[in-house]
């Protein structure tokens, strides 16, 4: 295969899970999405659904893992890739491993919780016995221009509430902040 049909082919599934990272967030969670692929042929998808689920476990990996494995009737997952839009986290990353994944596409890079070489690099860890390819930075200006914006929206809508208290209390907006605005 050619690099840029590579290229195309991770770009057609990375866009799949951008849009369901959009149900992530018209459900109120973070926008994260994935989307599993095998012989070019979606075999199942998720979104973030920690907080709806009360699963701190429901990352858009392992709901899309958790379905692909119902769809296939197995919990192994050979020759199955999996696009995510941010940089799985370690636990997302334990999961994938055990499923043998082959290869994991991301968009976005998470500097604070990646386990494909932000923070640790577990696909790099000799020690473990599955090693799925890596390929990172797949339409990532959207991947991350879609987790900015929900962040920044939220800040906002955080703002315009504390703003809204303050002028039903008639006090400065500054001094209603988390800890004191009960």
């Amino acid at each position: 295969m050619s690099e840029d049909f590579v290229q195309e082919h991770d770009a057609r599934w990375m866009q799949l899970a951008i849009d369901a990272a959009q149900q992530a967030r018209a459900a109120g969670e973070v926008p994260v999405g994935a989307v599993v692929v095998r012989d070019g042929v979606v075999v199942a998808t998720g979104f973030n659904q920690p907080i709806g689920t009360h699963d701190p476990s429901a990352h858009a990996e392992m709901v899309a893992l958790r379905n692909a494995a119902k769809a296939l009737g197995n919990y192994r997952l050979p020759g199955c890739e999996l696009y995510v839009t941010l940089e799985p986290c370690l636990m997302c990353a334990g999961v994938i491993m055990h499923s043998r994944i082959s290869r994991v596409v991301y968009g976005a890079r998470d500097p604070k919780t990646g386990a494909c070489g932000s923070v640790v690099d577990a696909f790099a860890e000799l020690r473990l016995n599955h090693h799925a390819g890596v390929v990172g930075g797949v339409l990532e200006t959207e991947c991350s221009t879609q987790l900015s914006q929900f962040f920044a929206d939220r800040r906002a809508a955080i703002r315009a509430e504390r703003a809204e208290r303050a002028a039903q209390a008639d006090v400065p907006p500054d001094s209603l902040t988390p800890r004191n605005a009960r």
